[in-house]
């Protein structure tokens, strides 16, 4: 009996063992299957002083599941410097000298992780202003998949993303981009989106 008992003792130990390292192995698997996949994340980078373009960008980044990055001025536009009026405003300026880079104030650490590549600017002068220039001369933008899109108090996108295309690497894929108003909703550039990107 006691030979029985110490037997059975065994069995059940070993079929103790035997469960545990399934259980572990089964967790092991799990987690290798819900490991964040580099190269596959989408990220909206955008630069806004008055707010419009913030707005677009933060619905763009809910229609995405997205990232949101700030392209901040290393020295910040003041009203006085967004005066357009005046040709001796800083934006105009700028916009007027095609070597213009104003300095951003931070960096993307993880630029890598991302696959998709949503840039929000407003329109300056039928253009991108500089600082997006400054940004996308700033990173390797090879095999990723770019995306214009902006806000403008009446231009249309124009020729902005295009040019925006001549700085970057051949290899970057570089889609039609849109103007859209800063009421746009989620849904709409859901759709807009699930389109562009088919």
């Amino acid at each position: 009996m006691k030979k029985f008992i110490t037997l059975l003792m065994s069995a059940m130990m070993l079929m103790l063992l035997t469960a545990c390292g399934s259980s572990d192995a089964a967790n092991q698997t799990n987690t290798d299957n819900t490991a964040p996949t580099s190269n596959n994340k989408i990220l909206v980078a955008y630069f806004s002083c008055t707010g419009n373009t913030k707005h677009l960008a933060e619905t763009a980044a809910a229609a995405l599941n997205a990232d949101i990055f700030e392209i901040k001025p290393k020295v910040p536009y003041t009203s006085a410097d967004l005066d357009w009026h005046n040709e001796n405003s800083r934006s105009t300026i700028e916009m007027k000298d095609d070597n213009a880079r104003p300095e951003i104030a931070e960096a993307i650490s993880n630029f890598d992780q991302y696959s998709t590549i949503i840039i929000a600017y407003p329109i300056w002068w039928s253009k991108a202003p500089k600082i997006i220039d400054t940004f996308v001369e700033s990173y390797d933008f090879s095999g990723k998949t770019i995306i214009p899109i902006c806000t403008s108090g009446g231009s249309e996108i124009g020729s902005s993303g295009s040019y925006l295309k001549t700085l970057t690497s051949s290899s970057a894929k570089w889609l039609d981009g849109q103007r859209f108003n800063t009421n746009v909703s989620v849904d709409e550039l859901k759709n807009w989106f699930n389109d562009i990107l088919k």
